[in-house]
């Protein structure tokens, strides 16, 4: 970064300071100017003379009133204005204050819109030019009059030009933010159809190799016995098909795995045979919790083992969360005809609400996965205080192929 370029970033972090500065050195000019006269017809020549004390506590409360001309330009300008008007008339045109009240109209130009500049500028060329020209102790048509206007005139277009400026920069700036966020979005849905796409094929192909395996499985256990060798040739069929089905689904996978996704997992997903060792997790954590299974010994499909253990992990951390201190919660895992119950219950004078609050998805994350495999989830406060969590999950396949039983 450059000299330059780290002193603007200074000016811009310290705008008082900024401000302050200006004043000094619009003091400095008018008060300079104030002390020279004009001596000879054609104006070269030039002596010194001493300012008036009005004159001189005019410009340095015009000059104070710029320090504060960010935060009030208004009443900057007005404040300047109505001093440039007492100097106009008290009679010294060499006390340049009306250089104040331009400053203060090209900082109201800059921060407005341009129909206010327009007014506000003529109507401070309009008072101050009137001021001078009929007040004054010059001709009405002097130059210094006529330099009102033309002055006036300045800050208002500068300020102007300069609030414009800022505006097409802050529009190409958004615009460039916009397209930007726009192509990232795009970006985003091509993507994610892409990956619906992958997954449809993912599905004809693993459906037609799951098909595949299905029909040379049931060739192999019709011949078993009579021809052992058209049996090994279709389970080699079977092998093989299971095989290119597999290499699918870990190739599209891989494919549909984002770079930030952590690495696939080396052991077996968790089950209720690790409800144990959960409970144990929380109670180190200070919730006492209580673990009763009426199960006996059910041997879960790998979805609904998943599934239910989830469910408990994700309601003990929602009672640990919310519930508050001294909460206590019971878990149970109870096996209903064709289905398997789990129930989490609390005690927390906290659980009736807070669980379904402060923006977390975890009831929803449940009732998806509960919803995914055809059961059904029942959330809410318990009477008396806490907050019960109940899954009912199917052990069993409840589908049923056309002609078959229910």
């Amino acid at each position: 970064m450059s000299t330059l370029e780290r002193a603007r970033c200074r000016l811009k972090a310290h705008p008082f300071a900024l401000d302050a500065a200006l004043a000094a050195g619009v003091l400095v000019c008018m008060v300079a100017s104030s002390f020279a006269v004009p001596r000879g017809e054609n104006g070269i020549t030039w002596g010194v003379r001493s300012p008036d004390p009005l004159s001189l506590l005019l410009m340095t409360l015009a000059s104070l009133a710029l320090v504060l001309r960010r935060r009030a330009p208004g009443r900057v300008l007005a404040a300047t204005g109505a001093l440039s008007v007492v100097e106009c008339v008290t009679g010294d045109p060499r006390a340049p204050v009306a250089m104040c009240a331009v400053i203060a109209l090209y900082t109201v130009a800059s921060t407005t819109d341009r129909t206010t500049t327009w007014r506000v500028g003529l109507l401070t060329m309009t008072v101050l030019t009137a001021a001078a020209m009929l007040a004054g102790p010059l001709p009405w048509y002097a130059q210094e009059n006529l330099a009102i206007v033309a002055w006036t005139g300045i800050g208002a277009t500068a300020g102007d030009a300069v609030r414009s400026r800022r505006a097409v920069v802050q529009a190409i700036r958004e615009r460039a933010e916009r397209a930007e966020r726009t192509r990232e979005e795009e970006a985003r849905r091509r993507v994610a159809e892409e990956r619906l796409r992958i997954a449809r094929d993912l599905h004809d192909v693993v459906a037609h190799h799951i098909a595949l395996v299905n029909v040379q499985a049931g060739v192999a256990a019709h011949v078993m016995d009579r021809r052992p060798d058209q049996a090994k040739e279709a389970l080699a069929h079977v092998r093989e098909a299971s095989r290119s089905a597999l290499n699918e689904l870990r190739a599209t996978v891989g494919l549909l795995r984002q770079s930030d996704d952590p690495e696939a997992p080396t052991e077996p997903a968790p089950g209720l045979s690790r409800l144990d060792d959960l409970a144990g997790t929380f109670r180190s954590a200070g919730l006492p919790v209580e673990v009763a299974r009426a199960d006996q010994g059910t041997e879960l499909p790998a979805a609904v083992d998943l599934a239910a253990y989830r469910i408990v992990q994700e309601a003990l951390t929602n009672v640990r969360k919310h519930a508050g201190a001294g909460a206590r919660a019971e878990v149970s895992v109870v096996r209903v005809g064709p289905d398997i119950e789990v129930t989490v219950l609390d005690d927390g004078p906290g659980g009736a609400a807070a669980p379904g609050d402060g923006g977390g998805h975890g009831l929803l994350g449940m009732r998806e996965r509960v919803t995914a495999l055809g059961g059904t989830l029942t959330t809410g406060p318990r009477y008396g205080g806490g907050f019960r969590v109940h899954a009912i999950l199917p052990v069993e396949n409840r589908t049923t192929a056309p002609g078959e039983p229910a």
